[in-house]
């Protein structure tokens, strides 16, 4: 009977297969031909899930563009039909889930096309499932793949349409033909043009949330993030390149070489070129393959040519021909090459796995960190996203490294948020919260610092020790603001995006607004500079004033002062000229040529989603005929503005600032102004003697040298402790300094007759990450944040990234503060 029954489920399971069609079959063409729409990748995934017993396939969110994001879970029928009790045995295994369970089975996770226009490899997920369902399915007997077929649907989406609008039929393989030529953004971002790759640790965007959600749900062995590079380079693959982070294991080191070893079996058989271990180093934790790598898995990336240059095929400058045919196939067999080694692979897998979420040797044990509510909030925000546990803790004085000021010292612990490394996910806290990484190598791919309490602004101390800790959240908020139609106006403190929030929601409402220059005092109550005044003075006809105002409060968890009078206790009464009105600023932004997407990207993401301040975007195309006199304030995001604002155009922003205008510029949007009359901003340059022996001993540094030599002009991403200003509205929430991420080396003298609001004095101070002497040196008293005033108006200079891909949380307000508090005059004719 079992015999019957069993050639019974065989003969359901190859007729099923036969229903199966192939890509070329389902879609209308072979493989490489075509680039296929988001809509029809679902389409197809749909259909194998609806014809193999192999393969589930569900959607674990929506884009901001309302595509569907999607997984397939593929599998013998065996493991399929109970799938839930493996998945439960892999976490419980592994000791992430509590409880007894054992598992023999590896699990490999596929991530295709989180860069948009990188668009060969989601072709090569419809491939890759294909092929092992009818060809693979031995693989598949103790390996569960689970297949993201896009990671970045509207990057796709963006890319794919341009294409198919503008390629020639046949397509045109000249590298000068318009399809091998992108416009401004190109497909790489996602809708708020954020890069997904460098998302995966602070989730940012929706996508990488609600990934997070199902990646931990299963928490896979093996992961793997395609993508593309340049047009002639050959194919990359692991292992991966210096330095490695000291958190990965030696298991996980030589397992990407085992892979990359039965990769190049194959290659080798074809023909094809590879390179590894050269580029794509594992430090910076916010990547496809560093953050899986940090979460106990082997993460890999691999490199195929093409980039949104490729096209359906391009002339190389190696004299062939690099087509989409090509690059499918390459994808396809590195694909199903890393499920082959895990399935061989999957006890080994599944025992090192383990091993990896029981480490308990850390140097510290726990990290305390006290602050702002709201600072906190947001922390906890983000480690909930990661399954990281975290506690509070009233144990008083705790001993340890003090992130403030790089020492040891003690601090009073009493109601301190802790994260411990005494959990499963103690690798990553490691990670996330370390004082300095350590680096074996300079030459990396990205920041070399990212330490979460300089992200936050909160004071933080790492102890050796293990601080108890409880689940319980201390000091839930309580709301206790309550219409006062006696009291003379409302006061609410200034110290975090959510006031900032709380305060565009007052404006766009129309209630009327005013913040203190100076501390101020009622009722023997201090409040800080920055406080905002809502008085009933200066909205007299609005009827609703109170009710409105509290209900704006509580929606926003915003805690009121109702002050009775507006007779002070300090002399700083609501009608003081010290209590500034803030006039509902109309906000222009430059996007397009000449713009860094990513930086444009930030800062309109910020707007929409957490400051939900309105703005008007301008292109670059057509920012000449724009009136100014439409607007207040003009945003500059990081780029290169030379191509973009000609002379003439240049006098009439000088014209307009002198009337009332004020410009905020980010980054290279500031050195733009360097020099430029009136403008109060000059270059800091090194010491022409020095630079001149510089000069002549490079000039004799060896071919094979002279790239690591070159590392001592380079800051790659590191914090520096910036001292501020804090009597000036633009460090308003702040104390007197600030750990600033410095991108770069740019540097200039402090301002002659401006404000010089954040800056580095006598010898620059790192506290994280990796910078050259020579760069180093060259920011000696340099401003990093100042305000030149010109007639009326601002010109507010921002040196470093305060906003950097969203999760310098610290860096915000600075941004906020010199949108409304800054010189608020509204422009005016």
């Amino acid at each position: 009977m079992t015999r019957i029954l069993s050639i019974a489920l065989l003969l359901i399971s190859t007729v099923l297969s036969a229903q199966v069609q192939s890509p070329a079959e389902f879609l209308g063409y072979e493989m490489g031909t075509q680039f296929t729409r988001h809509a029809d990748v679902v389409s197809y995934f749909e259909h194998v899930a609806e014809n193999s017993a192999m393969v589930t396939f569900d959607t674990y969110g929506k884009t901001n563009e309302r595509r569907p994001l999607t997984y397939a879970i593929i599998s013998s029928e065996g493991n399929i039909s109970t799938i839930k009790t493996l998945r439960t045995n892999h976490l419980t295994n592994a000791g992430i889930q509590k409880g007894t369970a054992t598992s023999n089975t590896a699990i490999v996770w596929m991530s295709y096309n989180v860069h948009g226009n990188e668009a060969s490899s989601t072709e090569a997920a419809m491939n890759t499932i294909y092929k092992l369902i009818t060809e693979k399915k031995d693989y598949l007997q103790n390996t569960v793949v689970l297949i993201d077929p896009c990671v970045n649907p509207d990057g796709r989406d963006r890319y794919v349409n341009w294409y198919n609008q503008v390629k020639s039929t046949p397509y045109n393989k000249l590298q000068d033909a318009a399809e091998h030529h992108e416009p401004w953004p190109g497909g790489r971002p996602n809708h708020y043009l954020f890069d997904l790759n460098r998302d995966w640790a602070w989730a940012t965007q929706v996508e990488s949330q609600q990934r997070l959600k199902i990646y931990n749900q299963w928490m896979p062995h093996v992961h793997v993030d395609f993508h593309e590079q340049g047009i002639n380079n050959p194919y990359y693959f692991a292992p991966a390149a210096e330095p490695f982070h000291e958190i990965i294991t030696d298991f996980q080191r030589d397992f990407q070489t085992e892979i990359g070893k039965n990769h190049a079996r194959y290659f080798d058989k074809e023909g094809w070129l590879f390179f590894t271990r050269e580029s794509f180093d594992l430090l910076y934790p916010s990547y496809g393959d560093t953050y899986p790598m940090f979460m106990g898995a082997i993460g890999m990336t691999y490199e195929q040519a093409g980039h949104g240059r490729a096209g359906l095929g391009i002339d190389t400058d190696e004299g062939y021909e690099l087509t989409l045919v090509d690059r499918v196939a390459h994808h396809t067999t590195t694909g199903l090459s890393t499920i082959e080694v895990a399935s061989k692979n999957a006890n080994k897998l599944v025992t090192e796995f383990k091993n990896y979420f029981s480490k308990t040797n850390f140097t510290y044990k726990s990290y305390v960190l006290k602050g702002h509510p709201d600072k906190l909030k947001a922390l906890t925000t983000l480690l909930d996203r990661h399954e990281i546990v975290y506690g509070y803790t009233n144990s008083g004085t705790v001993n340890g490294y003090n992130y403030t000021t790089a020492t040891k010292s003690s601090m009073d612990a009493t109601g301190a948020l802790v994260v411990s490394t005494n959990q499963p996910k103690g690798n990553m806290v490691k990670v996330l919260f370390e004082p300095d990484a350590k680096l074996s190598d300079p030459l990396t791919y990205d920041i070399t610092a990212w330490s979460i309490p300089h992200a936050y602004g909160l004071e933080a101390l790492a102890s050796t020790s293990l601080i108890n800790a409880t689940a319980t959240t201390p000091n839930k908020f309580k709301n206790t603001s309550a219409a006062t139609p006696s009291a003379a106006g409302y006061i609410a403190d200034w110290n975090s995006v959510y006031d900032a929030a709380f305060l565009s929601e007052l404006l766009k409402q129309d209630i009327r607004v005013r913040f203190s220059e100076k501390e101020l005092q009622f009722n023997g109550k201090t409040f800080n500079r920055g406080s905002l005044i809502i008085t009933k003075s200066d909205n007299r006809t609005n009827n609703e004033f109170d009710q409105k105002v509290i209900k704006i409060a509580k929606k926003h968890q915003r805690n009121l002062y109702a002050a009775t009078t507006s007779f002070s206790d300090n002399g700083t009464d609501f009608g003081s000229p010290d209590l500034k009105l803030i006039n509902t600023p109309r906000v222009a932004m430059l996007k397009g040529k000449g713009v860094s997407s990513l930086s444009y990207g930030t800062l309109w993401h910020f707007f929409e989603t957490q400051l939900q301040y309105p703005i008007t975007s301008v292109d670059t195309d057509y920012f000449d005929s724009v009136s100014l006199n439409t607007f207040d304030i003009l945003v500059l995001p990081d780029g290169w503005y030379s191509s973009v604002i000609n002379e003439e155009r240049l006098k009439e922003i000088t014209a307009w600032v002198r009337r009332g205008g004020k410009i905020i510029s980010l980054g290279n949007a500031v050195r733009f102004f360097e020099g430029k009359e009136g403008f109060d901003l000059t270059e800091n340059k090194p010491d022409t003697t020095e630079t001149n022996e510089a000069s002549k001993a490079e000039k004799l540094i060896p071919y094979d040298q002279r790239e690591r030599n070159g590392v001592t002009d380079l800051i790659t991403g590191s914090i520096y402790k910036i001292k501020l200003d804090p009597s000036h509205p633009m460090a308003f929430g702040y104390g007197d300094s600030y750990f600033s991420l410095k991108l770069g080396s740019d540097s200039y003298q402090f301002l002659e007759n401006g404000y010089n609001v954040g800056y580095i004095q006598d010898e620059p101070i790192s506290v994280s990450g990796f910078s050259g002497k020579n760069a180093k040196a060259k920011l000696k008293n340099s401003m990093v944040f100042g305000e030149a005033r010109m007639g009326r108006g601002s010109m507010i200079y921002i040196v470093d990234d305060v906003l950097f891909r969203s999760f310098w949380e610290n860096g915000k307000l600075l941004f906020v503060n010199s949108l409304f508090f800054v010189n608020p005059n509204r422009f005016r004719e």
